[in-house]
């Protein structure tokens, strides 16, 4: 058990808290039973544990009995030591070290079933872990986030994302002209999220495949995104309500071309 808070495990945990630690080590931290079942259950690199058998609870065991049998080290600490770890005001007592994983363009996939989600300069953790979580329920599979966009193992956003994080294929911290020149090279349509586009439910312009774009909460997507766009969208919105949520957005997105991929097919409606 560690007792130390000068112990250097302990330290590299707290360093891993902050931004700057986690690109340096490719390593982040996840928090709770539930978030580290789902890390287990969805192929996660899990290096190491953390937990307080003061915090213990009953349901703990088939966790631990896993990771144990996975061979992933299981290390005891005190309180002390796991609140100088968490990031939360009353954390659960379990955490793990994970690290990042490292994909390129070479993972990424594209053919004609393709929807590539681009997520530019959203700031707030809430709405990209929210976005992030809704993309994979409705299908998405690989994930483009451009510099300026809030840092992806933040806590807030892992919070936010429950786990599905560990299914998508995400590449950080892009330039908006690398990501339209893989999008031209792969033949994808280029659609953004635009108040000046057409009407979302006026169009059956949502056809795979395609690369989508949601903005940053005031702003938007950004200039050259919509410059280099095939096709921009909008929400109708009444009473005078000039924007949605990003997430609340993307969402309302994701889930048309899933409505025009699988309802509005010729197939389906034979």
């Amino acid at each position: 058990m560690l007792i130390s808070l000068q112990n250097e495990q302990v330290k590299q945990v707290v360093n891993l808290q902050r931004r700057k630690g986690r690109e340096a080590a490719r390593q982040f931290v996840v928090e709770g039973r539930r978030f580290l079942e789902e890390a287990l259950k969805r192929g996660a690199e899990i290096l190491k544990v953390f937990y307080c058998a003061q915090r213990e609870q009953p349901e703990w065991g088939p966790l631990l009995a896993q990771l144990r049998k996975q061979e992933i080290p299981v290390i005891g600490i005190n309180e002390r030591i796991l609140y100088k770890m968490s990031s939360t005001a009353e954390p659960q007592g379990i955490l793990a070290v994970v690290r990042q994983p490292n994909y390129t363009w070479d993972d990424f996939k594209a053919d004609e079933q393709t929807l590539l989600l681009i997520i530019d300069g959203v700031q707030d953790p809430g709405n990209l872990g929210t976005i992030l979580r809704t993309a994979l329920a409705a299908g998405v599979r690989q994930v483009c986030l451009t510099k300026g966009t809030v840092d992806l193992y933040n806590d807030k956003v892992l919070r936010s994302t429950m786990g599905t994080i560990f299914s998508l294929k995400i590449l950080p911290n892009l330039s908006v002209q690398e990501i339209i020149a893989y999008c031209r090279q792969q033949n994808l349509k280029l659609v953004t999220a635009d108040p000046e586009g057409e009407v979302l439910y006026g169009t059956e312009m949502l056809q795979l495949p395609l690369a989508i774009v949601v903005g940053n909460e005031g702003s938007g997507p950004s200039a050259l995104f919509r410059a280099s766009a095939q096709q921009c969208v909008k929400i109708p919105m009444d009473h005078d309500v000039e924007s949605l949520n990003v997430a609340m957005a993307a969402g309302i997105l994701l889930y048309e071309i899933v409505r025009q991929r699988d309802f509005c097919s010729e197939d389906f409606l034979k």
